[in-house]
């Protein structure tokens, strides 16, 4: 048996303890999953679906906006977002640490236009000078909550570049994808999670950033407190843990967690 007949296997002899542990027993669940991680959950939430029999309603914000939507009183079963927003839940009595799991994780990527020149961004050096080269750039806009902006503002503030950078800086009033900007010629150049790169047609990865400016951004998923779903939610959890679940996560551009 080769190895990759060996790692179906072994994927297909997990999704069938899962729907054997949970067939019988279908939900509904409430998934409230970063923006971030759309792309594989549009992926692997009806495979999800189709082997356990549950149904699920996904809907996608910025961290900052599912933070706050809770906080206001939505509910959800399960939350998929960067770690630093699901320790406020855990310290609120909203989710236990228990029931809190690291599923992907991502790293950012500097991408231009498809036919457009790439430039050197192999060092912190190299990296600061293509952003003052650029004649546009953009990234997602940290006012809709978007956690890898806000990184991006303190990378380009500890570049000491912030003034030069702000008048041809383009950012989306909503949120989206600022990938497509750079695709449809409005602007040079992007920096994003590498995930919100892959599927946008159009542009080209130059390459991830620089280890001493990289940043790895975690994602969880939760179980929330009160949940009446509890099993159903664990399986959702389980299931993103799966060879299947990994092979999707690295596919979008991210990796699965090894935690």
């Amino acid at each position: 048996m080769t190895t990759r007949s060996v790692i179906a296997a072994a994927s297909t002899g997990v999704i069938s303890l899962l729907v054997a542990n949970t067939v019988g027993q279908a939900a509904d669940l409430k998934v409230l999953s970063a923006i971030a991680m759309q792309t594989v959950m549009e992926d692997l939430g009806p495979k999800f679906e189709r082997a356990s029999g549950h149904k699920l309603a996904i809907s996608f914000a910025t961290m900052g906006q599912a933070v706050k939507q809770i906080q206001d009183g939505e509910t959800a079963d399960v939350i998929i977002i960067p770690r630093s927003g699901i320790e406020g839940f855990v310290k609120d009595g909203k989710a236990e640490a228990g029931n809190v799991t690291e599923v992907a994780y991502s790293i950012m990527g500097l991408a231009v236009r498809s036919g457009a020149p790439k430039p050197d961004i192999s060092t912190s050096e190299a990296f600061k000078r293509a952003l003052l080269a650029a004649k546009s750039f953009t990234y997602p806009n940290p006012a809709t909550g978007a956690a890898v902006g806000s990184y991006i503002v303190q990378l380009v503030e500890r570049l000491g570049i912030t003034d030069e950078m702000q008048p041809k800086t383009v950012l989306l009033s909503k949120p989206g994808f600022s990938p497509n900007l750079v695709a449809n010629g409005e602007v040079e150049m992007t920096v994003n999670h590498v995930q919100e790169l892959v599927p946008i047609a159009g542009i080209e990865i130059v390459g991830p950033l620089p280890d001493d400016l990289q940043n790895r951004f975690v994602f969880s998923a939760a179980i929330m407190a009160g949940n009446k779903q509890f099993e159903a939610s664990k399986a959702l959890v389980n299931f993103l843990r799966t060879p299947e679940a990994a092979a999707v996560i690295q596919e979008k551009g991210m990796e699965p967690s090894a935690s």
